[in-house]
């Protein structure tokens, strides 16, 4: 343990006892009460954790990310928790916005899914964010976030090629070991250096006491963290000199230390069979009592050791073969039960999945067909069960930016049970890196663990969930009567029209207040519902109201820095590439809609003329009826791919709506909202119920400039039934009766490659494509193998292969390849 070794070498010894054994005639109480109340804590509040595997890091607007998210239950890491409906957010990182929304149904812990990028979509950086609904009762800081990069063919997408900037100021934190510095009391001290855009900086430095004497120097080891030993004295503060590598030097002071207390350190690195935890205090001797110590993973109990305050130096031992793999942490509690101290540790039992993938000869030609056998085995070698996804990629257009970028493994073990993003997670487990484990202990010391906090878990009780586990799609709502109060019981009957016209019947009550909740739904998205409501004796004056549908928010987002940053030219070749596609698509496109006007009806009927509007003609005019209504969840809804130069995206309840050309420096410009010829805001006009619109009026260009400036975006004019001064007022809704439509599962495209051993005329196409192939779903049998296929496109560039996933008990593992065609 390097200069602590000394002032540690007469220490008494106490071997942690196993949990819930006796405690060696000490009082009991509070060791068997912290294990269990440990225990309650986390009965009560399972934890889940989410991992999503992309096909590749960055897109260009028009193409779609492909998704296999896995579902795991916290504690074990076992694949199938018990939720069954995962969501997916991309979230535009400067604004903080949710720009696209997926709910996605899970089987036996995984999901696929897809998000297609529209074309109004902003170049920069997103993050994709997943959670389950019961996930939302935590902190966002355990919600699963992937950076990603959106970029145009039609924009610059990067800066120029600069000389060596200026080095800024950084960003530099001390963490005493354990948590607190105390005065007489020898310690480590950890640091982490980073940039402002939160990158490890490398550095080294000095430590000053108030009379400028030298009492520590230190040097970061790996991404700007290291460590250094500290024994503080009374009366003194402590300045750091910091030294960055382009010799600019900084001074940041040192966290006070306190008169009295303790001191844990933990080696974790020395020891193969066991990791030792020296504990110190420098308490008055007229304090008595026992501290306690606690070692935990992910809310298991492995171990709890009492130790006497009596003895001002103790070491206690852990066997390492208790642990499980990954992180767990170790508290100290005081003599009065407080925490103390904390300090994680992480324990590699390569207790993984190798994953290996063989293609069936290392050089390919143009189109030629690929097979790639897959085989899985655990750390004996012994084959594994195992479900996987494989993304194949042109290695020419998708450049691996990011070293040791997370993967399944480092997120699962690593990154899931932190706060903050970790740099480089990879470096950690790869095995090449023979300082891998003192760099992960560092980063142990300096990464905080805040999934609970000791005083919620010993509370004798415990406020119950806010949201939740969701085994299905779910909603809710209130009866009241005419005058707003509530109902009372009441019965209801609820059908749910699916997509594929069949129909589903529910009946029940609600509470004494009216309320009432229907759980375990499988609906796609967008399904009609009818609810009817009665109370009494068949009286129906009552209305029916949905509480509002899950909104996906974003109140803080931990991303220090985006990884893809991209020079001017560095990726030509895949802008280009994409450029070309699109275009194809585009043309491919205008040719049918020329075919289409070649066919349609010469001389155009004369609408009537309606006194709301105060404009001639309409650009384009869609006239809703009831075939459009069935996959609506708002009126915008309506527009998607139904009126040229119009795009609506986002998620239903905060769409984004452009009329192309509508863009400026800032970016999108939306187009100015009437409704029955009065100028509204976007949120009026999503409230309104989409059976109420009769017909939607398109404005662009000249024709909206009656409007005046307000309309640089156009106008969207929305006319309903009910303002027109020809509504038939007997079509007034049933009281007592609610049709809504409700948002449910959207359900994962089907990859699309093309087979080049059966012609077809679309393969005189060029074909350039970034994503070769996604293949979310491979299972392994029995013997842990299984084989995919796949055919090579026009490019002469090295095919990457990636597959990641999981056994059924949760060893996760990573496979990778690389073969030519030429």
């Amino acid at each position: 343990m390097s200069r602590l070794e000394p002032s540690f070498r007469r220490f008494y010894w106490l071997i942690a006892l196993p949990v819930l054994l006796a405690f060696g005639g000490a009082d009991p109480d509070f060791p068997t009460r912290l294990v269990e109340r440990l225990q309650a804590f986390n009965s009560a509040f399972p934890k889940e954790k989410v991992y999503v595997q992309t096909d590749r890091p960055y897109y260009t607007v028009g193409e779609t990310i492909w998704i296999k998210a896995y579902l795991f239950d916290g504690p074990l890491h076992q694949a199938d928790s018990v939720s069954k409906v995962v969501y997916v957010d991309l979230v535009q990182i400067d604004s903080r916005k949710v720009m696209v929304h997926r709910v996605l149904p899970v089987e036996h812990g995984y999901a696929t899914g897809d998000i297609a990028l529209g074309d109004s979509l902003a170049s920069g950086g997103y993050l994709l964010r997943a959670y389950t609904g019961w996930m939302r009762n935590f902190s966002e800081d355990y919600f699963f976030t992937k950076p990603l990069t959106l970029l145009r063919t039609d924009a610059d997408n990067g800066p120029p090629v600069t000389g060596q900037p200026t080095m800024p100021r950084p960003d530099v934190q001390f963490f005493p070991e354990g948590g607190q510095l105390i005065n007489g009391i020898e310690g480590r001290v950890a640091f982490k250096v980073t940039s402002p855009a939160g990158k490890g900086l490398d550095a080294s430095g000095f430590v000053l006491n108030s009379a400028k004497d030298t009492v520590s120097g230190f040097s970061s080891k790996h991404l700007g963290m290291g460590h250094f030993p500290l024994k503080p004295e009374t009366g003194q503060l402590y300045t750091a000199f910091v030294k960055l590598a382009d010799g600019s030097m900084h001074t940041f002071p040192l966290p006070e230390a306190r008169p009295e207390g303790y001191v844990m350190v933990v080696d974790n690195v020395t020891n193969r069979d066991n990791v030792r935890v020296y504990i110190k205090n420098n308490k008055p001797a007229s304090v008595q009592g026992k501290f306690t110590l606690i070692a935990q993973s992910r809310g298991k109990p492995i171990q709890v050791a009492l130790g006497d305050v009596g003895k001002k130096a103790v070491v206690m031992q852990i066997a390492r073969q208790l642990f499980p793999d990954g992180i767990s942490q170790i508290t100290l509690f005081d003599e009065t039960n407080q925490p103390v101290c904390e300090r994680l540790v992480f324990v590699d039992k390569n207790n993984r999945l190798t994953i290996h993938l063989k293609p069936s000869k290392p050089v390919f030609s143009p189109r030629e067909k690929v097979q790639v056998d897959v085989a899985v085995t655990d750390a004996s070698g012994a084959p594994v069960r195992a479900n996987l996804s494989l993304a194949a990629t042109d290695a020419a257009q998708v450049l691996e930016k990011e070293p040791y970028a997370t993967d399944l493994v480092s997120y699962l073990l690593l990154s899931s049970d932190l706060k903050g993003t970790i740099e480089q997670p990879g470096y950690y487990f790869n095995p090449a890196n023979k300082e891998r484990v003192p760099d992960l202990d560092v980063l142990m010391m300096t990464q905080g663990w805040r999934r609970f906090v000791w005083k919620e878990v010993l509370q004798e009780s415990y406020v119950p969930a806010k949201y939740p586990i969701e085994e299905g799609l779910t909603f809710s709502g209130q009866v009241v009567r005419a005058n707003q109060k509530a109902s009372g019981v009441a019965n209801l009957t609820f059908m749910v029209m699916q997509p594929d016209s069949s129909r589903d019947v529910l009946a029940g009550e609600s509470d004494e207040n009216g309320r009432f909740i229907v759980q375990g739904l499988n609906i796609l998205d967008s399904t009609k519902v009818l609810i009817q409501a009665t109370i009494g004796k068949n009286n129906r004056n009552v209305d029916v109201k949905l509480n509002e549908f899950y909104s996906p928010t974003l109140t803080v987002t931990q991303v220090p820095y985006n990884p893809l940053v991209f020079q001017r030219d560095e990726l030509a070749d895949y802008l280009k590439r994409a450029k070309e596609y699109l275009d194809i698509e585009r043309q491919i496109r205008q040719n049918r809609e020329i075919l289409l006007k070649e066919v349609t009806v010469r001389k155009k009927k004369e609408a009537p003329a309606d006194s709301r509007k105060i404009y001639g003609q309409a650009s384009n005019t869609l006239k809703v009826d009831q075939t459009m209504m069935g996959g609506a969840m708002n009126v915008l809804d309506l527009l998607r791919g139904r009126i040229a130069g119009v795009s609506v995206s986002g998620s239903a309840m905060n769409p984004t709506v452009q009329i192309r050309g509508s863009v400026n420096f800032q970016g999108v410009v939306e187009p100015l909202f009437t409704l029955d010829g009065v100028p509204v805001d976007k949120s009026s006009i999503v409230s309104i119920p989409v059976f109420d619109v009769d017909y939607i009026d398109v404005l662009k260009g000249a024709n909206a400039a009656i409007f005046g400036s307000r309309a640089s975006g156009g106008v969207i004019a929305v006319y309903t039934k009910r303002g027109s001064p020809n509504y038939d007022y007997t079509q007034e809704k049933v009281p007592g009766t609610l049709v809504a439509i409700l948002p449910g599962f959207r359900l994962a495209r089907e990859f699309y490659a093309p087979k080049y051993d059966q012609p077809k005329p679309e393969h005189v196409r060029p074909d350039y494509r970034p994503t070769l192939h996604w293949a979310p779903m491979i299972q392994t049998g029995e013997d842990g193998k299984a084989q995919v296929t796949f055919f090579a496109s026009d490019a002469r560039s090295p095919i990457r292969l990636l597959v990641e996933g999981a056994s059924v008990d949760g060893r996760p593992g990573v496979g990778k390849a690389v073969f030519e065609v030429k």
